[in-house]
């Protein structure tokens, strides 16, 4: 029945040798690599006004200065990673470019960088997409926080089923979204010219002041919504970390796609903030925490005058659908990324595994579970989560484009072949790229840090401090496993050893295994929680002319556990390279309800046994059978000793 279940909520498994289906056309790339600097453009515009709206109207002449730096900013950030892509076209992004120029700490300063705003990426997404739906239905503004969470689910399950199959179904939206806000400015472009006055909702909104807008508090404040509006750049680096998945040639590809995304971002940006300035939009914080217009809702409802109409809602609908799908940024980068860092050893080797659908499975889920919780702590508040959004990006903004500076030096240095002319143009545009990220990074840094930007600091250091711990920990395994000389690997004795707790067939087979093995010693032991079972099992072993032996050990506290591992020491300690076999006789049910009513002393067993130097641990099942006659094809042999019951019923019971 599960197995159904995944089969019909993923799709059925796709065959190693066909992953080259699964490449992707440049149609179907932007949208899954660029999907979260496409919708940005959504709130990048009414996060300027928020900020700048804390001092009142004083400084809203401040937009167009503001969005044409960021404007700015997406095209060198763009013409920066067109360089990387060729450079480094099999992936990695930041963390390959930083690690191998500039050292593996900066490398994973911008690995741990990434990792943490992919999860931002997908709450702010997600939750914006939200407030794009409470813009035109009010009434659910109390469930956003349920709302978006079942999108978060909605999203995981999409890319579950596989890149390729979840880029084609988030295509829709994307363009239809793309259409939509083009086909709007059209239309306000239209009516501008033959000169209709537009205002919106919110023009004659009295804004209060909040801040100072004097001197040098006026300055903070309008570099604070800088880096507000710096949103629209977040995402811009998936592309450069997934250059293996686009179809041949990749580079060329890759390099189209992100050039379509950047005059596509830059136009719509820039389109949106000069509507938002000529109907006068305003926004507050608490004005969208009751339920009113985005930014966005408003220049849609002001450009086609009105909030009922049909392309009205056609925007809503497909800047909700965007924003939410936007997380498919970080469902590729994230899973992406983080297998890469654990085939270095410095993550956790299961997120290095694909799954059934050729897609980094363990990533995905572990992105959503992460995504969910800041989803949950922070009620679904997009001014809020951006606060703790974009610093990670800058950082590894930064850190990549330094790296490709070290790059191209390297390149002039060692290779005499090189064209120099175009490689000092592509280190000029590198040198310029992280001049200007770094600067920026200073300025998020400042006017956002004490507004929330230290959590996602602080979780980078210790994100960091956690894959140095990891890679140490696989460095100190592959250590101790080397195999310098094949036959120290070779025991001296191999001791067997059979946990018996009454006379049955499971323990007869489990016997007879360990006799099939040929160790030095086998012994049977029983550890006595039940001092008169204990006594009846000695009677029974002996009345049936058993010839191994049988060894009672006591345990005056009814533990199963302590008392065998403390055994299994004491013969290992009468010779260093002896191995002990620890034979566990256990039956299997047939139906999972009735695993319930079994102990699970066989997990404990195995729990402790997996922690004790020298042990091999080898179960030995017996299948029990809807039918009265035995089971495993048991020829209906029994032992005239009743099982006991309880814990000591059989050491395996149930596992």
């Amino acid at each position: 029945m599960a197995n159904l279940l995944k089969r019909a909520l993923v799709g059925r498994p796709i065959d190693t040798a066909d992953a080259g289906h699964t490449l992707l056309p440049k149609a179907i790339a932007l949208p899954v690599f660029a999907s979260d600097p496409l919708s940005s453009v959504a709130y990048a515009t009414q996060e300027i006004l928020l900020t700048l709206g804390l001092g009142g109207l004083a400084l809203m002449w401040l937009t167009p200065y503001l969005a044409a730096a960021v404007a700015l900013l997406l095209i060198i950030v763009t013409i920066s990673y067109r360089q990387t892509v060729r450079a480094y076209p099999n992936g990695g992004g930041a963390y390959v470019v930083a690690g191998t120029n500039l050292g593996q700490t900066a490398g994973l300063t911008a690995a741990s960088a990434l990792l943490i705003d992919y999860v931002l990426t997908v709450a702010v997404s997600v939750s914006a997409g939200v407030d794009a739906i409470t813009s035109a239905a009010s009434g659910l503004v109390d469930h956003k926080v349920v709302i978006a969470l079942g999108f978060v689910a909605f999203v995981t399950l999409l890319n579950l089923r596989g890149v390729k199959e979840s880029g084609t179904l988030f295509a829709i939206p994307t363009y239809l979204f793309i259409a939509g806000i083009y086909i709007m400015l059209a239309v306000a472009l239209f009516r501008l010219g033959r000169g209709d006055v537009m205002r919106a909702e919110t023009a004659s909104m009295v804004l209060p002041k909040t801040a100072k807008t004097l001197g040098l508090a006026a300055l903070l404040l309008g570099l604070r919504a800088f880096s507000s509006g710096c949103t629209a750049l977040t995402g811009v680096e998936a592309i450069s970390n997934g250059v293996p998945a686009f179809r041949k040639p990749k580079i060329e590809n890759a390099n189209k796609t992100l050039a379509a995304m950047a005059t596509i971002g830059v136009t719509m940006f820039v389109g949106i903030t000069a509507l938002a300035i000529n109907y006068k939009v305003r926004v507050t914080e608490e004005f969208i925490r009751q339920g009113g217009k985005t930014a966005l809702a408003q220049i849609a409802a002001t450009t086609f005058n009105s909030d009922r109409t049909f392309m009205f809602f056609f925007i809503q609908a497909t800047t909700a659908g965007i924003l939410i799908l936007a997380a498919n940024t970080a469902y590729n980068g994230f899973p992406a990324l983080a297998s890469i860092l654990a085939k270095d050893n410095y993550m956790p080797r299961q997120l290095a595994s694909r799954g059934d659908r050729l897609v980094f499975s363990n990533g995905v889920v572990l992105l959503a579970l992460f995504a969910g919780a800041l989803i949950y702590a922070f009620q679904a508040n997009v001014t809020h989560l951006v606060q703790l959004y974009i610093v990670g990006v800058f950082v590894s903004f930064t850190l990549s484009q330094a790296g490709m500076v070290q790059h191209w030096r390297k390149v002039l240095r060692d290779d005499p072949t090189a064209d120099r002319s175009k490689v000092m143009r592509s280190m000029t545009i590198n040198i310029v790229g992280s001049s200007t990220t770094a600067l920026v990074l200073v300025i998020v840094l400042y006017s956002k840090f004490i507004r929330g930007a230290w959590i996602p600091v602080c979780g980078g250091i210790v994100l960091f401090f956690v894959m140095k711990a990891i890679h140490r920990h696989y460095e100190r395994v592959a250590r101790q496993i080397r195999l310098d000389h094949p036959r120290q690997v070779l025991p001296a004795r191999n001791h067997a050893v059979v946990l018996v707790s009454s006379l049955s067939v499971p323990t007869m087979r489990a016997l007879n295994y360990a006799r099939s093995i040929n160790p030095h010693t086998l012994q049977a032991i029983s550890i006595a929680v039940d001092p008169e079972a204990a006594r009846a099992l000695e009677e029974a072993w002996e009345r049936n002319g058993i010839d191994i032996p049988l060894v009672r050990v006591a345990s005056p506290y009814r533990d199963l556990t302590k008392p065998l591992v403390e055994f299994v020491k004491n013969i290992r300690r009468q010779g260093a390279n002896d191995v002990v076999t620890v034979v566990l006789p256990e039956f299997v049910v047939t139906r999972w309800w009735e695993q319930l009513l079994h102990g699970q002393s066989a997990f404990l067993i195995k729990l402790a046994l997996l922690r004790t130097p020298g042990v091999v641990l080898t179960n030995v099942p017996w299948h029990l059978s809807d039918e009265d006659e035995g089971g495993d094809g048991a020829s209906g042999e029994s032992s005239d000793e009743p099982p006991l019951t309880a814990m000591a019923a059989e050491p395996g019971d149930g596992q």
